[in-house]
């Protein structure tokens, strides 16, 4: 029986009625909270390009989504002013991304399941190499055994993409991907997850809530309750 959003708290973190084979993690708002490091970025990017102010409830729109798309769907930019906003965006973020602390639990759930030898992997949309630097600096990069995000000028970045790209990658290094399963906390990570005909567990602590995160098989509150969901504890 898949949990739900209405069940009871018990019936809520039943197991999933399988053993996942691979655990795939989104970053932003599911292991580290970026967004006080990507709202500073985006407003220093704004005052620069002389962009219209935008509130930080507006500027989270952005948090989460390959940054082309957030630019052209609440800015307004395409082509070439989309991508000086990117770039623009980008080296401001490179000073403050590491200002991402992990969320409070995370760490003890990652080197369970890693001590448990589930393979673990990581799909972001985020760029690839910055999600490895900010794994790294939070100590947790050996953890994971793919990290997969976007390529240079945002290619493959959607996120059915980089999910796509996780399990090809894991494939590839030899592990059974017959049954993975996604966490994230945003809509995106569940229709990308559905995408690729994968569950995705949604992650309540993050940037989502319940509506958001509908068609999630099961919705976790912390941390140790993906856990229980996996059927382990932390």
């Amino acid at each position: 029986m898949h949990a739900t959003a209405g069940a009871g708290h018990e019936d809520r973190l039943r197991p999933l009625p399988y053993a996942p084979t691979a655990v795939l993690f989104d970053l932003d708002g599911t292991l580290v909270d970026s967004a006080p490091a990507i709202l500073t970025a985006l407003e220093l990017a704004f005052t620069e390009l002389d962009l219209p102010r935008q509130t930080p409830a507006e500027l989270m729109r952005f948090v989460g989504p390959p940054l082309v798309d957030g630019f052209r769907l609440h800015a307004g930019l395409t082509g070439a002013a989309n991508a000086e906003a990117v770039a623009t965006y980008r080296r401001h973020y490179r000073d403050t991304m590491l200002d991402s602390p992990l969320y409070e639990g995370v760490t003890e759930l990652v080197r369970a399941l890693r001590a448990a030898e589930v393979p673990l992997a990581v799909a972001t949309s985020k760029h690839e190499r910055y999600a490895c630097e900010i794994l790294e600096h939070a100590g947790l990069l050996s953890c994971f055994s793919v990290v997969s995000g976007a390529a240079a000028g945002d290619l493959g970045g959607r996120k059915a993409q980089v999910i796509h790209a996780a399990i090809e990658r894991l494939a590839q290094a030899g592990v059974d991907v017959s049954r993975p399963v996604h966490v994230g906390d945003l809509d995106h990570d569940v229709a990308g997850a559905q995408a690729e005909g994968i569950d995705c567990i949604g992650a309540l602590w993050g940037y989502g809530n319940p509506e958001v995160l509908r068609g999630a098989v099961a919705l976790a509150a912390t941390p140790a309750e993906v856990a229980k969901l996996l059927g382990m504890e932390v």
